[in-house]
């Protein structure tokens, strides 16, 4: 009997472990699949430190470390000009759309019109048509405009997305009511409500959505493509894209530029990460 009951408090209960193992079977799976993700951007940065002789060694740290891939870069192509483009068509656009979305959720949240849902549907419809199916009319249109080889013409088709408004229409339904109705009674009108109350709540969702339409626009490839040939107004993925043509065995130039070019929106996301856990939990509370 002694035995038995010495056995039995050896014995942890089932209930207290199996919760830890699961845990830990959670994580570990986490870590497998974060590795998985993060070792291409790895093997991208570590081997543009490698020469044209040792980049495809398929070795991770570098035997030759050299930074004269980085220098080509920026000395034999106009890359500065890249990236800058990249940056101020990215810029202008996530500013603007921000200043509409937010105006437009804004009211399809709160105001009371004719026709309100029926506009929301057909806002939220557009996010069923793919991009490619609307690139011909946008491109035609834009030509009648006047609007190819130049930034407007690179900025303002870009500029309006039923995501942003979609998603801020989620976040304005969750706010409550009772900080509208005071300012209202206080005299407040719609603008001083969005301007003043609304807006200064809406900052962990407007600043995950600017780090999504920056990404988004600083990664765009096929619109700047068709818009312009200009190579004043080539933006960075072009760029490297123009290095795989030019370049193509000299995968080391490639991998450098390539390198510059994720930096950026590498420290965005790093800098910015809690405002965008902080929208994805406020977005979602009711």
């Amino acid at each position: 009997m002694a035995s038995d009951a010495m056995a039995t408090q050896a014995t942890p209960p089932t209930g207290r472990s199996r919760p830890l193992t699961s845990r830990t079977g959670l994580t570990a799976l986490a870590v497998v699949l974060s590795l998985i993700s993060i070792f291409p951007v790895l093997w991208m940065v570590t081997s543009s430190f490698k020469t044209r002789a040792t980049v495809t060694d398929g070795s991770l740290i570098p035997r030759d470390f050299t930074f004269d891939n980085f220098v080509y870069v920026f000395t034999e192509v106009p890359f500065g000009r890249y990236l800058w483009n990249s940056f101020l068509i990215s810029a202008v656009i996530t500013v603007a759309a921000l200043f509409f979305h937010s105006m437009a959720a804004y009211a399809l949240a709160r105001l009371r019109f004719p026709g309100r849902e029926k506009l929301f549907g057909a806002i939220f419809a557009t996010l069923l048509v793919t991009a490619p199916v609307v690139l011909i009319p946008l491109f035609l249109v834009a030509r009648e405009l006047g609007l190819l080889n130049s930034y407007a013409g690179l900025i303002i088709p870009a500029i309006f997305n039923a995501f942003g408004i979609f998603l801020l229409r989620q976040f304005y339904l969750g706010l409550p009511r009772e900080l509208e109705e005071a300012a209202i009674v206080d005299g407040c009108g719609h603008w001083r409500v969005y301007w003043n109350i609304v807006l200064p709540m809406s900052r962990p969702i407007l600043s995950a959505l600017a780090i999504f339409f920056f990404l988004a626009n600083w990664n765009a490839f096929v619109w700047p493509l068709v818009a312009t040939n200009d190579q004043s107004l080539t933006v960075v993925q072009l760029g490297i894209a123009s290095f795989q043509t030019q370049y193509g065995s000299n995968w080391n130039y490639i991998l450098a530029a390539a390198t510059v070019a994720a930096l950026p929106m590498l420290a965005l996301f790093f800098a910015f990460q809690r405002q965008i856990v902080e929208s994805i939990k406020t977005s979602g509370m009711k």
